[in-house]
């Protein structure tokens, strides 16, 4: 099937302004991609269109923050609660009122609905008119809403697939305390700034990239460096500056798991992954007693997996769709 062309939209939800990029059938099964930090619907181009050419309803907004999306200033605009609400007012307009749905790591699908969730990902499928969501899960990242969509809403989530960064429980110990741990040079310190002092940041980056990536044309990179020259990082590290707040909202759901089949797709050269204990918490089942219905696929890659090995991801999220969308 022809994959079609990529149709956008903006439509008014839960007080801001979400901008949709949309690709294959109105009447398929609709696939709900949420990205990551930082990161723009952009990000899942060739997933769209893979989806899109096997008959499913691909969707990719740009979270609150970011792209042609409202850009609130105010941090508290940030809370997980307004980030939740945005997906679900989004689901919601567009009918994916029954459930379940899927999610897949973006990010963040009876018909059913998936959703999918990538951080910097998750899947999120639902089966409604089908929605399935794919972001990045990072703490304070946009890539925690699809997980956070599966904690809080179950009952919208078919399945999740999550890309880079799994899901952890709320931490024992306030975020305040996480960062300090860490020291003033962790980009997650860094990002609580909120004057000028951020600039000196600038002065750990290097110049220009040593070699240009094989997976990223130039072209593309200038799409990426457009959109946030118009809408500027603001939103994004407001989703880093409201981590305590958020870790506080999140004391109801303390030791939680989510419930929802699940898979998760990570590069085995990611430094993510080999960072801050995740890699043994993966594979020490740490993961899987937290998402009880995990699946684990760990393949040749670094952390934007999406775009680096898209054919591959492309093809671990079809087939696990497979087994639902054949149910």
């Amino acid at each position: 099937m022809d994959a079609g062309e990529v149709r956008h939209w903006n439509v008014d939800v839960n007080g801001v302004s979400i901008h949709v990029a949309e690709q294959g059938p109105a009447d398929g099964t609709a696939v709900l991609l949420l990205h990551g930090f930082p990161e723009l619907w952009f990000s899942w181009r060739h997933q769209m269109a893979a989806l899109a050419a096997r008959g499913f309803r691909a969707l990719a907004p740009d979270l609150r923050g970011y792209g042609e999306s409202s850009v609130p200033d105010d941090p508290a605009a940030y809370s997980i609660f307004h980030l939740v609400g945005d997906v679900v007012a989004l689901l919601d307009h567009l009918q994916l009122t029954k459930v379940p749905p899927f999610l897949f790591a973006s990010f963040q699908l009876t018909s059913r609905s998936g959703v999918i969730d990538l951080s910097c990902g998750v899947l999120t499928l639902t089966m409604d008119a089908s929605v399935g969501v794919r972001c990045r899960t990072r703490l304070g990242s946009p890539g925690g809403v699809a997980w956070l969509l599966c904690l809080f809403r179950p009952d919208r989530v078919r399945a999740v697939v999550a890309l880079g960064v799994p899901y952890f429980p709320r931490h024992p110990r306030p975020m305040t305390e996480v960062f300090a741990a860490f020291g003033d040079g962790f980009y997650m310190t860094q990002f609580q700034i909120t004057s000028l002092l951020l600039l000196e940041w600038r002065s750990d980056f290097l110049e220009a990239s040593p070699s240009p990536l094989p997976w990223i044309a130039e072209e593309e990179l200038i799409q990426y460096a457009e959109k946030f020259q118009k809408s500027g990082f603001t939103g994004p590290l407001n989703y880093y500056r409201m981590a305590e707040t958020n870790w506080r909202l999140l004391a109801p759901w303390n030791g939680a798991k989510i419930t929802v089949p699940a898979k998760f797709i990570a590069g085995d050269k990611d430094i993510g992954v080999q960072s801050f204990g995740i890699e043994q918490y993966i594979k020490s089942g740490g993961f899987k007693s937290n998402v009880p219905e995990l699946e684990v696929a760990i393949i040749d890659g670094h952390h934007f997996l999406q775009q680096e090995q898209a054919e591959r991801v492309n093809s671990e999220i079809l087939s696990y769709l497979d087994k639902f969308t054949s149910e």
